[in-house]
């Protein structure tokens, strides 16, 4: 299973839904937000296959709005963050804008921390854990995905042109 990994799309519709397209093409089976997804609106945009949402910083003030846009979408709410498992991998995911967020769940050690906020890739190693931020979609000086193999850990970035 390739896992598409995306954040802060900062209501950017088009740029957001061409992204999810192209981590589609690139064989994406599911989709992980990181987090400043800003509008609900936005939720539909990208919700082509299965897809897990957690908030970052510009989404506290519509948390319960984007709540019903996840679950009309039918995809899943991972809150402020939370870990999951997909293809027998333990994946933590946080937008990254607090430190205790990001520490609860590197405590529990999962495989992969997948985070945003920072508006540019990034892959290291935290405590033995693998930290991938994809990018941003908004506000970067160029627009990035990610596309993750977790049995694998091939991880492609991906330029997302306009």
């Amino acid at each position: 299973m390739k896992i598409g990994i995306l954040s802060d799309t900062h209501n950017e519709f088009a740029r957001a839904r061409r992204a999810a397209e192209l981590l589609q093409a690139h064989g994406a089976e599911v989709l992980i937000h990181c987090g400043d997804i800003s509008e609900p609106e936005l939720i539909p945009c990208i919700a082509i296959m299965p897809c897990y949402f957690t908030f970052g910083n510009h989404d506290a003030d519509m948390v319960p709005h984007l709540e019903r846009a996840i679950a009309a979408a039918q995809g899943i709410s991972l809150g402020w963050g939370a870990e999951i498992e997909l293809d027998g991998k333990r994946i933590a995911v946080a937008h990254g804008h607090t430190h205790i967020d990001v520490r609860r769940l590197l405590a529990t050690k999962p495989d992969y921390l997948l985070s945003g906020h920072l508006h540019f890739p990034v892959v290291r190693q935290q405590d033995g854990v693998r930290r991938i931020c994809p990018g941003a979609l908004h506000r970067a000086d160029e627009y990035t995905v990610a596309i993750l193999d977790p049995v694998t850990g091939e991880l492609q970035f991906i330029r997302v042109r306009d």
